[in-house]
């Protein structure tokens, strides 16, 4: 089932007649593919592209180049469809570079245009020009180009949005000199481009048989899944063959009800942890997910002995490269389709249920006791957009993800991007609340996000795990025999202030007595809201499985 791009343009047309300027077509071809925001940082080299801006787009703007890119982010993850961002030049493009990695590493379609300094300068090397524009933010963007000729390009914008919703979806780049926007052109009509790959019939055929016949399958679902909208396919084929699903490692999206009676837990990023995980099965079948994504380094096999693993991922670099198994290219939803279509297992006894982890000591401010909170009192259908790496194992035990399309975190490792990427996840899924969940140190790679969300009026509940250090660092530490570190520490940060003079109303919670009228007021509230929350060390005596 091939999903097609079906231009939507005003008044049934998609292109003007007759010549026009770069400006005027590119903001008509915007239209026909039915963009209407416009997420960036303006500088100098781009004032010519908002001549008489038009009235039916909104120009979203950030207070730093990297947040506009993770806004963009999570608006494109959360709507489904490309998002557009406007950046300076080098200097701004350089800002962003580590936001449009994180954008690549979650597989957001973001067509970034960059300003350029005046063609007939070039040749002079002006202030704020970009030397080979084009090359500067790759290899983390799927294609990118400045056009030979100004009336180039809407061609090289309608060819950008094509190509960051191919799948693998991903940033896209086009530089554009200052000078281009008011040359005349021809219009460039919305064309249909396929936006889905069916995979191997064969391959798949042969992937349903070895499901069918395996005595004890795992399934294993990775972003792929979510971006795929196969959330609910995937369901079923875990209950039609009554087998396990375990998450991928570091996985940046939810793909299967975390209280499912089939749920197993999340894989560890570590070889031998995988193998131990997934011991006893004889086929892991692994959905969306890379085989595997690893965080240090191991020994061993990469699967249980006499497994076999089957995969199924868009993206065919991730399929070469996987160490193990078969790997079927192919969009999720109508791969997890055609197993469906042809599952026919025999009779299998159901796995036993995953243990439920116990619950946080009381009367300690833990995050383990904030995390309990918040999934007992968010908004139904809320979403969360996490930032917080030392609290992710918590995570994992007491804020189990329910429902499809309600989380979203970074696939990168990189900071900064959780608090404007949930600015940007609550302007395309207006009817939801968001609830941010952020580390101190994460959030202040980029606080300027909050005036934003201020700006904007959007309803995103930011809660601060605040406690005074890097500790995901802290607790990484030992893996290398490192028992102090330096540059750890992180006091005297006060977020509440932070929040207001930026126009975000706060509240500061210290005790476990607080937590809930916080939270309340957080989930409840018209507009943005921050609730800072000064956490205590875990007893290590609690059990984290992550």
């Amino acid at each position: 089932m091939n999903q097609r791009h079906r231009p939507q343009p005003p008044g049934g047309t998609t292109a003007a007649s007759g010549p026009v300027t770069v400006r005027e077509a590119v903001f008509q071809l915007f239209r026909s593919l039915g963009v209407d925001l416009l997420f960036g940082n303006p500088g100098s080299t781009e004032l010519p592209m908002f001549r008489a801006f038009p009235a039916d787009f909104r120009y979203v703007l950030a207070l730093q180049e990297s947040i506009a890119v993770a806004m963009a982010d999570g608006y494109a993850a959360a709507s489904g469809s490309a998002a557009l961002v406007n950046l300076h030049s080098a200097i701004g493009v350089g800002h962003a570079v580590g936001s449009i990695f994180t954008a690549y590493k979650n597989q957001s379609p973001v067509v970034i245009i960059a300003g350029q300094q005046a063609r007939a300068i070039l040749p002079y090397e002006p202030f704020l020009y970009s030397d080979q524009a084009p090359s500067l933010p790759r290899p983390y963007v799927k294609w990118s180009c400045e056009p030979a000729r100004a009336e180039d390009v809407p061609a090289a914008v309608a060819r950008a949005f094509y190509v960051a919703m191919q799948p693998p979806r991903g940033p896209v780049f086009v530089s554009v000199p200052v000078d281009d926007w008011d040359r005349p052109c021809a219009p460039v009509a919305v064309r249909e481009v396929s936006r889905s790959i069916e995979g191997d019939g064969a391959l798949l055929a042969r992937a349903a048989q070895a499901l069918n016949r395996a005595e004890r399958p795992v399934i294993v679902v990775g972003a792929g899944v979510a971006r795929d909208g196969a959330f609910h396919e995937t369901t079923q084929l875990a209950e039609r063959h009554e087998a396990r699903v375990w998450v991928s490692p570091l996985s940046a999206r939810n793909g299967f009800p975390e209280q499912h009676r089939l749920f197993a837990g999340f894989l560890p990023a570590n070889r031998e942890g995988i193998v131990r995980s997934l011991g006893g099965a004889d086929l892991i079948l692994v959905l969306g997910a890379p085989v595997f994504t690893y965080h240090v380094e191991g020994a061993g096999p990469h699967v249980p002995e006499g497994a076999t693993l089957v995969q199924l991922v868009d993206d065919p670099a991730i399929a070469a490269w996987a160490p193990v198994g078969t790997a079927v290219v192919t969009s999720l939803k109508p791969g997890v389709q055609a197993l469906l279509r042809a599952s026919a297992p025999h009779r299998r006894v159901a796995p036993p249920p995953r243990v439920p982890p116990p619950p946080p000591a009381p009367g300690r401010l833990t995050d383990r006791f904030l995390l309990q909170r918040i999934a007992a009192l968010r908004p139904k259908g809320s979403i969360i957009v996490e930032e917080a790496p030392s609290s992710r194992g918590p995570m994992h035990d007491h804020l189990p993800i329910l429902e499809e399309g309600t989380f979203f975190t970074c696939a990168s490792g990189g900071l900064g991007h959780g608090l404007p990427a949930a600015v940007g996840v609550a302007l395309a899924r207006r009817q939801q609340r968001v609830i941010a969940l952020l580390g101190d140190g994460s959030s202040m790679y980029s606080i300027q996000g909050l005036w934003s969300a201020a700006e904007l009026g959007v309803p995103v509940a930011f809660v601060i795990v605040k406690n005074g250090s890097y500790r995901a660092l802290t607790e990484f530490g030992p893996h290398f025999a490192l028992t102090e570190l330096p540059g750890t520490r992180l006091p005297h940060i006060d977020f509440c202030t932070l929040a207001r003079s930026q126009g975000v109303a706060a509240r500061y919670v210290d005790s476990c007595a607080d937590v809930d009228a916080a939270l309340e007021a957080a989930f409840t509230a018209p507009g943005p809201l921050l609730v800072e929350v000064a956490v205590v060390p875990n007893d290590p005596d609690e059990d984290d499985r992550t």
